[in-house]
């Protein structure tokens, strides 16, 4: 019995498993996203995203995640993340980084959100960077029934609790009114004097002037003109008693 030709099918289909299975490694390198409450409209949810790192030189070091709609980064805060990264809100979403680890290492985050939105699924496009400034971007959605290359991870929630109710959004900061500013002022405080509209210089405001010496007053010019009347006629009386002296 020859078998050489067994041998040689088993070998060429030990080759084809082990490509397939070398092919297969890239695609499980995803961003995955779960959460145990994955229902709509969940309150304090947690959500865990993993990051499977790829590279075997540089280490995993940041996340930008962008929020699905009904989700803003005034409901988000970051729960757990690897030692030493620390969680910021942008525009659209939220960044967690910080000292990268070690290459090979996967990243794992979980961030509380407030309350989940009553949808089917949330898709949470995400960009992570490696120490070597390599950035890889999870944000590809399916076309076609065709799975991408670098797909958004995405979590599928199961429908509502009955009775759930959509809760009221949360505030965010902003920057303090007015009206505030005025009532955090000392009331004793006197109001700051107001440019010049002719030359745009603070003028200081002087204290009321006493009337005691005030040289504005109407009593000031009578005594003067009473002292100058008087001299006039010591001058005059003077000059009468010096024309009447014999030899002059």
């Amino acid at each position: 019995m020859n078998t050489s030709r067994p041998l040689g099918r088993a070998a060429t289909v030990a080759a084809v498993l082990a490509g397939s299975l070398a092919l297969a490694v890239p695609a499980l390198a995803h961003v995955e996203v779960e959460s145990e409450t994955a229902r709509a409209l969940a309150v304090n949810a947690t959500i865990t995203f993993t990051a499977e790192a790829e590279s075997t030189t540089a280490g995993l070091a940041r996340f930008q995640v962008v929020l699905p709609e009904g989700i803003t980064a005034a409901d988000v805060v970051l729960a757990e993340a690897p030692q030493g990264w620390t969680f910021a809100a942008t525009a659209d979403g939220y960044t967690v980084g910080g000292p990268a680890l070690a290459p090979g290492k996967d990243a794992v985050h979980k961030v509380t959100v407030r309350q989940l939105p009553d949808a089917g699924e949330l898709v949470f496009k995400t960009l992570e960077t490696y120490s070597d400034g390599e950035i890889v971007r999870w944000i590809e959605l399916p076309q076609g029934g065709a799975e991408p290359q670098h797909p958004a991870p995405v979590l599928r929630l199961a429908a509502a609790a009955p009775g759930a109710a959509p809760l009221s959004p949360s505030a965010s900061a902003s920057p303090a009114s007015p009206s505030a500013s005025a009532s955090s002022a000392s009331p004793s405080s006197p109001a700051p004097a107001a440019p010049s509209p002719t030359t745009g210089v603070t003028a200081s405001v002087a204290p009321a002037a006493s009337s005691t010496g005030d040289d504005s007053s109407p009593a000031v010019p009578i005594a003067v003109g009473a002292a100058v009347v008087a001299a006039l006629a010591v001058v005059g009386a003077w000059w009468r008693r010096r024309r009447q002296v014999p030899g002059r």
